[in-house]
């Protein structure tokens, strides 16, 4: 069994009539004789590819989740063939391959081993590939097995079904997911190259320290995801304003790279949007100037920008928004000057996208070096920083001081109004781009907000002076469980 990823070029030399209406760049599956069908019927690699080609409207628009969704349900059919089963087998078969096969990425060769949220996810997927087969009528019977739930949340109340292969997880209080203020300064100055009293680390010798210090204060800024920032144009970024401002400037995020392709808007502090704005002017300009750089050829042709600006341009001489451009089409536009279109870029204009390996040697080098305790910083690490940083801000009323500062003649006069008027909970909703305050809420909670309430008011206490021993603080927690 093969798996390739489908294209439609040249497609006028297969001898059809019409394109094909297979969603580009979807992974697909083909048997080792390349037959669609035998004497049994329709292959199950082909039903599979049905439901493939299905996956963008059925709740999976995004094409880098595709080859992830059928490479699970190509691993089952691999694993239940050696063991006689087919793929829309009895239930009592498909159910007794499921034991074997929970067994196996449980307990099987290291490499082939699922933690416990992989294998959940897996099942989510195969669950929802039977589904689809058993209406589209390719199944007669699934290897799952439901039993009736009822979720309670702020007053609401939801009944559904719970897949009995699902395996139990840890809390998610009991790892913290995000980093404290301390270890949100030191990561920052590690980007930078600097050690953490803020002196010239003089034993790294890293590159594009620029880049990393600005692109990294701007996602603890802004919260942004790693697809939203990794393909951010540079003509995107906001303008920088003429004066300081304590109110958080508005940074509109494209729906091409959203997740969902959701257009929303997040912010970002006028220090953090200022280093941005240097990198641009300095670093970034040195090394696109005269840039020869293009696209490999893998990658597609290249797409030369003119006429540019902050909402769009020509490219190849068409008029485009840049929000109708998708992360593949955006890292292949060569700028008018030459280079990448895309905010980071690296060597002679390259585009720079391995921003989990820069996070990741960070935080290493601070661990090897200066504080044994720090923790492996993923890119979404820094979206949940970023997420407890402003709830507690927003708690202690902070952004709301700094916008009642604000005249109502003044240019940022509309977001002070918001963040006067808005609940704290409202407003992290619209600046995590969710559709619910439920989900912000439950997010929250995943995020462990318990150890942020505590410091909070310790920190509340002592300033306004409320608390005359630290002892009583540790009282009023008595009653929590402890966080690991």
């Amino acid at each position: 069994m093969h798996q390739s990823t489908y294209s439609s070029a040249g497609w006028e030399s297969w001898g059809l009539a019409f394109r094909p209406a297979i969603p580009e760049g979807m992974p697909l599956l083909f048997d080792d004789d390349l037959l669609f069908e035998d004497s049994n019927g329709i292959r199950p690699t082909t039903v599979i590819n049905c439901w493939a080609c299905e996956l963008p409207a059925n709740g999976c628009p995004s094409p880098n989740s595709w080859p992830y969704y059928v490479r699970t349900v190509r691993e089952w059919l691999e694993f239940i063939s050696e063991h006689g089963v087919a793929l829309f087998d009895t239930r009592r078969r498909l159910k007794a391959a499921l034991g074997a096969y929970s067994v196996y990425r449980a307990q099987g060769p290291i490499k082939h081993r699922f933690e416990a949220s992989t294998w959940n996810q897996n099942m989510g997927i195969l669950a929802g590939f039977y589904k689809w087969a058993r209406d589209e009528g390719y199944a007669d019977s699934e290897p799952f097995t439901y039993r009736q739930a009822i979720w309670a949340f702020k007053g609401q109340v939801r009944r559904g079904r719970v897949n009995q292969s699902r395996r139990r997880q840890a809390k998610p209080h009991v790892t913290i997911k995000y980093l404290d203020d301390d270890f949100t300064d030191m990561f920052l100055k590690g980007l930078a190259g600097l050690s953490p009293d803020g002196e010239r680390d003089l034993r790294y010798r890293g590159r594009e320290l620029a880049r990393n210090s600005a692109v990294g204060r701007m996602i603890v800024s802004s919260g942004l995801r790693s697809q939203e920032y990794t393909y951010l144009l540079v003509c995107e970024v906001p303008v920088l304003p003429s004066r300081r401002t304590a109110v958080p400037l508005s940074f509109p995020i494209p729906s091409g790279v959203t997740k969902g392709s959701k257009y929303r808007e997040s912010w970002i502090d006028y220090d953090s949007l200022a280093e941005l704005h240097s990198y641009i002017a300095l670093d970034r300009a040195a090394a696109t100037f005269g840039s020869l750089w293009r696209p490999p050829a893998r990658w597609g042709e290249p797409l030369f920008v003119t006429d540019a600006d902050q909402r769009g341009g020509r490219v190849n001489g068409v008029r485009v928004q840049w929000s109708s451009l998708g992360p593949d089409e955006r890292r292949r536009l060569v700028a008018p000057e030459g280079g990448s279109m895309l905010l980071s870029v690296w060597g002679q204009g390259r585009p720079f996208t391995g921003w989990a390996t820069v996070f990741a040697r960070t935080s290493d080098r601070i661990r090897e070096r200066y504080e044994p305790r720090f923790p492996h910083v993923n890119p979404h690490r820094l979206r949940h920083t970023m997420a407890m940083a402003t709830m507690a801000r927003l708690m202690r009323g902070w952004y709301e001081q700094a916008a009642r500062q604000v005249r109502d003649t003044d240019d940022d006069a509309a977001l002070a109004h918001y963040l006067r008027t808005q609940e704290p909970l409202l407003i992290l909703r619209d600046l995590l781009g969710h559709t619910s305050s439920l989900t912000t809420e439950a997010y929250l909670h995943r995020l462990d907000v318990l150890r942020l309430f505590n410091s909070l008011y310790q920190r509340v206490g002592k300033e306004y002076g409320l608390l005359d021993e630290e002892a009583e603080v540790e009282t009023e927690f008595d009653d929590e469980p402890a966080v690991v």
